[in-house]
C-alpha cells in the first residue's frame, strides 16, 4: 500500500462520483500519495478530497479551471507553497461534445480543443518546469480516448483534441527524457463514468448493444483507469515514457 508513499500527485477533472478523476485520487491515496483534486466543480473536488481524508488518506482540493492559465498558475504556487514539489500530474478534465462535421459550431470546435488539449499543454508545460528541478524527475500522465487512435462518426472535435493529446505526449516526453520526466497517454474505451451512465439510463437500449461491440463483453470501470494510471505513477514505470497505453476490453484491436 505504499507504491506512491511521499509522492505529490495533481489530477484535475476530479469531482465527478463516480469518475476517472475521483477513481484515480482515491486509488493514488491509497498507495500513499497526498492527491491534489481540481475541478471547476470545487464543491465536488472538496468532496472527493474529503472522502479519501475520511479513510485516513490525505487530500487537497481547489477550484481548477483547466483552460485559464491564470488558474493553472495559481494552484502550481499553492501546490509549491504547501509541498515544495510536484511528482505526478494526471491531466485527466475534460468534455465530450459530439456532432457530425455537418453540425458543429466553430465555438463547439473551439470549446472541445481548449478543455481537451490546451489545458493539457498548460498543465504539463508547468509541471515541467518545477520537475526539472527534481533530482527524481516526475510522472505527466495524459489522458487522451480510444477516440484519439480511431476515427468514429460524429466524433470530429472529440477526436481531433484526443488525438493531439497522443502525439503532444510523445513528443514533450522525447524533450524531456534526461530530465528523468516520464511523459504517457491513456486511452479509455467505455467506461462506466458517472456521464456514462446518464447517457446509458437515458438510452438503457443502447447499453446491449454497445456491450456486444466490446470483444470482453462489458464496459470498464473507473478503477480500471485508475490502476493504469497507479502504474504509471509508480516506479514499476519507471523506463516507460512518449507511450499510449489502451484501457478498452479489446475494443479497437477489431
Amino acid at each position: 500500500m505504499d507504491r506512491l508513499a511521499g509522492r505529490i500527485a495533481l489530477i484535475t477533472g476530479g469531482a465527478s462520483i463516480p469518475g476517472l478523476g475521483s477513481a484515480t485520487a482515491q486509488r493514488f491515496a491509497e498507495e500513499g500519495a497526498h492527491v491534489i483534486v481540481t475541478d471547476h466543480d470545487g464543491t465536488g473536488a472538496e468532496a472527493v478530497a474529503q472522502g479519501i481524508r475520511d479513510v485516513g488518506g490525505k487530500a487537497t482540493a481547489f477550484t481548477h479551471d483547466v483552460t485559464s492559465e491564470a488558474d493553472w498558475d495559481r494552484v502550481m504556487a499553492a501546490i509549491m507553497a504547501a509541498h515544495g514539489r510536484l511528482d505526478v500530474l494526471v491531466n485527466n478534465a475534460g468534455i465530450a461534445m459530439l456532432g457530425l462535421i455537418a453540425t458543429v459550431s466553430t465555438a463547439d470546435w473551439l470549446r472541445q480543443n481548449d478543455v481537451n488539449l490546451n489545458s493539457i499543454f498548460y498543465g504539463t508545460q508547468r509541471a515541467v518546469g518545477i520537475m526539472r528541478g527534481q533530482a527524481d524527475g516526475g510522472s505527466i500522465i495524459n489522458m487522451s480516448s480510444v477516440v484519439g487512435m480511431v476515427g468514429v462518426v460524429g466524433c470530429a472535435a472529440y477526436g481531433a483534441s484526443k488525438g493531439g493529446v497522443r502525439l503532444f505526449s510523445k513528443t514533450v516526453a522525447l524533450e524531456v527524457a534526461r530530465d528523468r520526466i516520464r511523459v504517457n497517454s491513456v486511452h479509455p474505451g467505455m467506461i462506466l463514468t458517472n456521464m456514462q451512465t446518464v447517457a446509458l439510463r437515458d438510452n438503457p437500449e443502447q447499453y446491449d448493444v454497445i456491450s456486444a461491440s466490446i470483444p470482453m463483453g462489458r464496459f470498464g470501470a473507473p478503477l480500471d483507469i485508475a490502476n493504469m494510471n497507479l502504474f504509471l505513477a509508480s516506479e514499476e514505470a519507471r523506463y516507460i515514457t512518449g507511450a499510449e497505453f489502451v484501457v478498452d476490453g479489446g475494443l479497437i484491436a477489431q
